[in-house]
Formats: C-alpha cells, sequence, structure tokens
C-alpha cells in the first residue's frame, strides 16, 4: 500500500487549464493502478480517470474524454491529471487513489487515497 499526497488545486476561469499532481510514498507504486476521483458538494464521488500500472491503459469518465490527460512516471512515484477547456461543472473537490486491484470506476477498487485538493472553475 502506498501513501498518497495530491497538489495542484486551485481557482481558475472557464477555459483555463490547471494540473494536479499525486505524489506516492511506500512501496511499489509501479504495481498499482492509479486514477482521479472527484466530489462536489451534495454529490456522491465520482470517478475521472484512471490509469493501468503499466500506464498501457487508461479510461476516462465521458465528461472529461478529450479534455482531461491522466499520465504517471513510475520512476518518479507520482502521476498527474492535465485538466483543460475547464468549465463551472468541473468544480469539485479532487481526490487521487491507488490500487493493486487494476483501474476501475468504483472507489472499493483503490486502498490508498489522498487528501483531496479543491479545483474551483468560474464562470
Amino acid at each position: 500500500q502506498v501513501q498518497l499526497a495530491e497538489s495542484g488545486g486551485g481557482l481558475v476561469q472557464t477555459g483555463d487549464s490547471l494540473t494536479l499532481s499525486c505524489a506516492a510514498t511506500g512501496r511499489a507504486f509501479g504495481a498499482h493502478a492509479v486514477a482521479w476521483f472527484r466530489q462536489a458538494p451534495g454529490n456522491e464521488r465520482e470517478f475521472v480517470a484512471g490509469r493501468s500500472w503499466s500506464g498501457v491503459i487508461t479510461d476516462y469518465a465521458d465528461f472529461v474524454k478529450g479534455r482531461f490527460i491522466i499520465s504517471r512516471d513510475n520512476t518518479k512515484a507520482t502521476f498527474s491529471l492535465q485538466m483543460n477547456n475547464l468549465k463551472p461543472e468541473d468544480t469539485a473537490i479532487y481526490v487521487c487513489a491507488a490500487g493493486v486491484d487494476g483501474i476501475g470506476r468504483t472507489p472499493d477498487r483503490y486502498r490508498s487515497w489522498g487528501q483531496g485538493t479543491q479545483v474551483t472553475v468560474s464562470s
């Protein structure tokens, strides 16, 4: 199991770009699939993007396809979420996650979670 810490949130305007980063510490980061989830006030946590341990397989929620890119660097034990063309509806707390069971869209696939970082997109 790894420990995760996000960085990079903030306040941006509609159409702006923002990159979130997640740094992992602990053992065997390279064996973990990684993902980003988000949670807006009053909403359930929802899957945003995931990438397999090898980096070959990616998965994106329909509402971010073509706008967000998830990447990882196993040599540095980091992964990131590049968010382009941000919209007000992207406003949420973004949380990074990692797990050894492969990428999936439900939170129970992941055992390690960051603390979350706020992203606010103004109109």
